[in-house]
């Protein structure tokens, strides 16, 4: 989906003129982020497509990290795709469960004490982040048709603290 027609929908249960209103700008240009943007001079750049480019400049991912967390959402990066045509997905499906499995295993041990530890909080949340990508990787390799190159690449990172 386009960002301006992101837009579109949000303004169908939006009043564009009360987003005009609280942002201070003008509710022509509201109206504009929800058109293409065109050479004729129709559309407008819009907050959406800025953003984008922000993070792209600074390579600042934390940027839309923060903007899930304040929207109550948690940002997951996606694999990137190794699907090719191979078909395999039996060992695709055990893998998946394997994967959610050793993230029980994870809890039930952090939670042996009655208790879960900081330090367990984060282990979990690092299981947790690793089988939403592996679950990532297993639908784009669905929706590819191919299970024979799914091979997810997680990112070596400390686990993430909340940003505020």
């Amino acid at each position: 989906m386009e960002s301006h027609e992101i837009f579109k929908e949000a303004f169908k249960q939006s009043s564009p003129k009360e987003i005009a209103s609280e942002l201070g700008v003008s509710l022509s240009l509201v109206y504009k982020w929800a058109q293409e943007q065109s050479d004729s001079g129709s559309g407008s750049r819009n907050p959406l497509d800025r953003l984008l480019e922000i993070v792209k400049l600074t390579g600042e991912q934390r940027i839309v990290e923060w903007l899930c967390e304040r929207t109550g959402g948690y940002f997951v990066r996606n694999p990137q795709s190794n699907c090719e045509q191979g078909f395999e997905v039996l060992p695709a499906t055990n893998e998946i469960v394997s994967q959610f499995g050793s993230l029980l295993t994870r809890i039930s041990q952090a939670a042996l004490d009655d208790s879960i530890t900081s330090d367990e909080a984060d282990l979990i949340r690092t299981d947790w982040d690793k089988l939403k990508c592996y679950g990532e990787g297993f639908v784009r390799c669905c929706e590819e048709g191919d299970f024979e190159k799914m091979a997810v690449e997680v990112v070596k990172e400390e686990p993430r603290k909340t940003l505020y």
